[in-house]
């Protein structure tokens, strides 16, 4: 069954702990939340202290994406605050590798994110290191973006490679989707390989979040 994880970011800043009782009791599965710094794309969102607020309204394993400038300033408060996951952009590490291991060290699931243009074979050396591929959908920054399409591509070479991997040591590594994801465009990535959808503007920006996810997961399901 695919990983519904609402995306914080699209939820209503003034009513962030009211929004997530509201998809947690509508089903999702995680929490995604995306901090921005400014630098590595446009916008600042939210820092790490909204980690912790989400934390203290519900019990979801905690998605962080960190969509920062030198990632590492940040991997251990993020743990500290309540994240499990913590996904790091490629283009934003000048030693994946050793950030990848700290955020082992500290006790969460390390993950690593590609922009759309950057090709899945700059993952080559890393993939078998962590436990979740994020293919961005979307030029990363900005909610209520439209898909683009050409990155099915690359989720099916990251499903392809975790695939592959898990025949040879047995550790399932998810792939994971940001982006543009709605009843119309989850099946297509859902199809090509994905595991887990993060969808912002399609579940927090519904009038009824749960028949929002489960319009997500009817969508999924069918082309399972």
């Amino acid at each position: 069954m695919v990983i519904v994880a609402p995306s914080v970011l699209a939820a209503r800043m003034a009513y962030v702990a009211a929004d997530v009782r509201d998809v947690v009791r509508g089903g999702a599965d995680w929490m995604h939340l995306d901090v921005m710094d400014g630098q590595f794309v446009p916008p600042i969102s939210f820092g790490i202290g909204m980690v912790e607020a989400v934390r203290a309204e519900c019990a979801l394993p905690i998605d962080v994406h960190l969509m920062v400038v030198d990632p590492d300033r940040f991997v251990a408060d993020a743990v500290r605050a309540g994240a499990q996951r913590i996904t790091v952009h490629a283009e934003a590490c000048t030693h994946l590798h050793r950030t990848v291991a700290r955020i082992r060290s500290l006790g969460a699931s390390p993950g690593v994110a590609i922009n759309p243009a950057t090709p899945f074979a700059s993952l080559s050396a890393i993939v078998a290191d962590i436990d979740l591929v994020l293919v961005m959908t979307v030029n990363p920054g900005y909610g209520g973006q439209s898909w683009i399409r050409s990155t099915v591509r690359k989720i099916r070479a990251a499903r392809t490679c975790v695939d592959r991997l898990y025949a040879h040591d047995g550790v399932q590594r998810l792939v994971q989707v940001d982006g543009g994801i709605d009843v119309h465009t989850v099946g297509e990535a859902v199809r090509a390989g994905a595991h887990v959808v993060v969808a912002g503007s399609a579940v927090f920006g519904a009038a009824h979040r749960g028949q929002a996810i489960a319009a997500l997961r009817t969508a999924a399901d069918e082309v399972l």
